[in-house]
Formats: structure tokens, C-alpha cells, sequence
């Protein structure tokens, strides 16, 4: 079982654009994620997202607890504040040199319904860590980042050194021609796209796609890896966007 298939590279996956998926974008990449009404009035007029429409998504996201809103500031509620540490951890990783060993997590918990080990599932793929079998998660101990301690009781972690060689278990887990694939063309596609609607929707689609980056050392990577390419693109749209807020 591989982590997180990437999208294929036929072409990316362009999602469209709503008034919430604009102020999601938009908030999810600001520190401190919080924006007055009228900044937010002005971010979505490229996108031919009216005031009033705006208006009425922002009282339906305070409504289902997406955001929090207080003297004409709306700001992302504290479920959202996760999403975006997970955001900010696949544009800029943090990493450490890797000395060969392998960080291993074995599933314990028993007796969880099939929605539970889903989650499960999907946070551990959340993790960078790819699936060995059926409960056995691993991938290069080069990463640093926080364990979360709720699932101290549903795993065991270790640190191995696997038999198999590096490159070949790299390889065996994480579809990583495929990736790169995908990544090269949403390069392609950022590069010739201008209208902000499109670029908008284009760069959502390269943080779905660098979240699904395994951040591997370097010598387990193919050559020409297009990973950093991808983040420095981002970097610079996240900042045009910011200058124009």
C-alpha cells in the first residue's frame, strides 16, 4: 500500500473555486490567520466572488465552526489551526541529516471500527509514513516533527535498519516517478497560466500535491527531483498574494 497516490500526470487536478474554498485558501496561508471583512471583500473580487455571496459563506463557515469572528475579523477556529501546521509543514518541511536508520510505527490498537482505523490510516499517510503491511508504517528518520500524543496509545514507535537496500524499499513504497510526473506538470501549468482565477485554483492544486510529498534524503530520491522546484514556485505566489493583501 503506497502513501497518498499522487494526482496523475495526464494534467492536475483543478478543483473549483468557491467562495469558501477562496477564504480557506486565503486564511490558511496568512500567520495569524485572520483577516478583516473588507481585505476579504477585496481578495475575492478576481475571482468574480460578489460581496454578497462572500458575505453569506462567511456566516455559514462561523455557523459549521470553520471560523471564529470578532470585531469585523474572521479568523480560523482552532480545528482549522491543525490544517494549516500541516500546510506550512509540506511547503516548508523541516528535515536532519539521515543516518540510515528507519522510523518504524506499528499499529496496536485493537477492536476500532472500520471509520476509526481509516482515520487512523490517514493520519499516519499525514505523517510521511507509508504502509510496510497491514499496520506496519516506516519511512527515513530524516524528519523533524511533532509526534502527535493522542496516538501514543494506538501505536508503538521504534527505529530500525532494514535489510533491504534503501533505494529498493524507497522505491517499493512511495510512487515516486509518478509523483514527479504530477509535480513537473503543475510546474507546466503554473507557468503558462495568468488569469488570477486559474492560478489561484492551480496553486491550491500544488499544496494538495506537496502534501503528498514523502520528503525523502536526498540519495533515496530519483535525479532532477522536482520537489523543490514546486515549493519555491508556491513561496513566490504566497507572496504576491500577501503584498497584494
Amino acid at each position: 500500500m503506497r502513501m497518498n497516490e499522487p494526482q496523475s500526470s495526464a494534467g492536475p487536478e483543478l478543483r473549483p473555486l468557491s467562495a469558501r474554498s477562496v477564504v480557506l485558501s486565503l486564511l490558511l496561508g496568512v500567520h495569524p490567520p485572520a483577516l478583516p471583512v473588507r481585505d476579504l471583500v477585496r481578495s475575492v473580487e478576481p475571482f468574480g466572488i460578489a460581496g454578497s455571496t462572500l458575505r453569506a459563506a462567511l456566516s455559514r463557515m462561523v455557523t459549521a465552526g470553520d471560523l471564529q469572528r470578532a470585531d469585523g475579523v474572521y479568523r480560523l477556529s482552532e480545528r482549522l489551526l491543525e490544517r494549516q501546521r500541516r500546510q506550512d509543514e509540506a511547503v516548508h518541511p523541516r528535515t536532519r541529516a539521515w543516518d540510515g536508520s528507519w522510523e518504524t510505527v506499528v499499529v496496536t490498537a485493537t477492536g476500532r471500527g472500520p471509520a476509526e482505523r481509516a482515520e487512523l490510516r490517514a493520519e499516519l499517510s499525514g505523517l510521511r509514513l507509508a504502509e510496510l503491511r497491514e499496520g506496519v508504517w516506516l519511512r527515513p528518520a530524516n524528519l523533524r516533527r511533532r509526534w502527535p500524543g493522542r496516538l501514543n496509545d494506538l501505536t508503538q514507535r521504534f527505529t530500525a535498519r532494514p535489510e533491504q537496500p534503501a533505494h529498493a524499499l524507497a522505491e517499493s513504497l512511495w510512487p515516486l516517478d509518478d509523483w514527479a510526473d504530477a509535480a513537473a506538470a503543475l510546474l507546466a501549468h503554473v507557468a503558462r497560466t495568468e488569469r488570477p482565477a486559474d492560478r489561484f485554483a492551480a496553486f491550491a492544486a500544488v499544496v494538495r500535491h506537496l502534501v503528498t510529498d514523502p520528503v525523502l534524503p536526498g540519495e533515496l530520491l530519483p535525479a532532477h527531483w522536482p520537489a523543490p522546484a514546486l515549493r519555491a514556485v508556491y513561496a513566490d505566489y504566497r507572496a504576491e498574494v500577501l503584498a497584494a493583501l
